[in-house]
């Protein structure tokens, strides 16, 4: 098994691709001068943290791995212009960092795409090629292409530079030293990197998947055959068969995958609106949904993408009743205080002066 803090990879069958923390580092060299770090926010409700990667240049978490990727192509001359399959944020991804770099890039993407994540992908001048009715197919029409006129295919998550950008986003949360870290796996690429920056750590990473589009988990028990996904709300995660790279780090490094029933993304999906005010995709509210079998004291979820079609969003909200939460518990602590500072019960005269009152706002972390 490769060292813990520094796994090393060896793909197959076209020679080695290593990925290491140092790599995650470099990346975040590269990057912090062109994303800012993305916000938490502690979600009192489902008793997590979240990881607002739907607060990200691009509605999503996937231009990390993309610019990174870019920036070290740049960096090693080549000047190719660039071709990608995606369902939709990784395309933008690409996109937005053509955009800033100066580099020519061509997405292309299945047929059924959201129109949202085609419109991101247009408005930055990325070249749209719609092909196919999956991820897969779209891919295999991208590497056609970039063999025929010459392009560098840059993969969505089975790229050791894409896997490092989406690291960056562990190491952001280093500082708040979380416990366990729960992130969302189509092909693998966030849950690698995330774990290559926090495993060393101590800090527990659990993957979550759709029950039936769950190819990491069984590939992960040995089973690499392609699965064929079932229709979902979280399109950004239906990936058929998961990369080699990333299948390696997951098994080494993920401590458990959850699989999340579509009722249950969906709820939690509407629930995140209605009571966290914060807008999520299908897949990037599948971290959070996980979250209700996993056990910690500081947990975060990735809320990995925001991308999601108005129509789709007003359907979940006219349809889906999330059931109420459970009524608060106050902590022992907090009970213990409130004993501690509240003054004697006294009797008020109607001529009594009002009484003021201070809040004390609580650091959770």
């Amino acid at each position: 098994m490769p060292d813990r803090g520094r796994p090393v990879v060896t793909a197959e069958p076209t020679g080695e691709m290593h990925v290491s923390v140092a790599d995650v580092l470099a990346a975040q060299a590269r990057l912090r001068r062109f994303l800012p770090p993305t916000p938490l926010h502690y979600a009192e409700r489902f008793g997590t943290w979240l990881k607002l990667e739907n607060l990200q240049r691009t509605g999503s978490y996937k231009v990390r791995g993309a610019l990174n990727a870019m920036l070290a192509a740049l960096e090693r001359g080549d000047e190719r212009p660039v071709i990608c399959a995606s369902a939709g944020n990784h395309a933008q991804g690409v996109a937005w960092a053509s955009f800033r770099l100066g580099v020519q890039a061509i997405t292309v993407m299945p047929h059924g795409a959201p129109d949202t994540k085609i419109a991101g992908v247009q408005h930055w001048g990325a070249t749209v090629r719609q092909h196919g009715t999956s991820y897969d197919e779209a891919y295999a029409f991208a590497c056609e292409l970039a063999e025929h006129h010459g392009y560098r295919f840059l993969s969505a998550f089975d790229d050791p530079d894409v896997i490092a950008g989406q690291g960056t986003l562990g190491i952001e949360l280093a500082p708040h030293a979380p416990d366990v870290v729960i992130v969302p796996i189509g092909g693998g690429g966030l849950a690698s990197g995330v774990a290559l920056a926090l495993k060393s750590q101590g800090v527990r990473i659990i993957g979550a998947q759709v029950e039936g589009v769950d190819s990491m988990a069984r590939a992960i028990k040995g089973d690499v055959r392609e699965i064929a996904p079932v229709s979902t709300l979280a399109d950004g995660v239906k990936v058929k068969i998961p990369g080699f790279l990333t299948r390696r780090l997951c098994a080494s490094l993920l401590d458990d995958v959850v699989i999340v029933r579509e009722a249950e993304l969906r709820e939690t999906l509407v629930r995140l609106a209605l009571e966290e005010h914060v807008i999520a995709e299908g897949a990037g509210a599948l971290a959070l949904a996980a979250g209700r079998r996993v056990a910690g004291k500081r947990k975060c979820a990735v809320v990995s993408g925001g991308n999601i079609d108005a129509t789709v969003l007003s359907t979940l909200l006219s349809e889906v009743r999330p059931r109420p939460p459970r009524k608060p518990r106050r902590r022992n602590g907090e009970r213990l205080r409130s004993r501690a500072t509240s003054p004697p019960p006294r009797t008020l005269k109607s001529d009594s002066p009002p009484i003021s009152v201070t809040a004390v706002e609580e650091t959770l972390w």
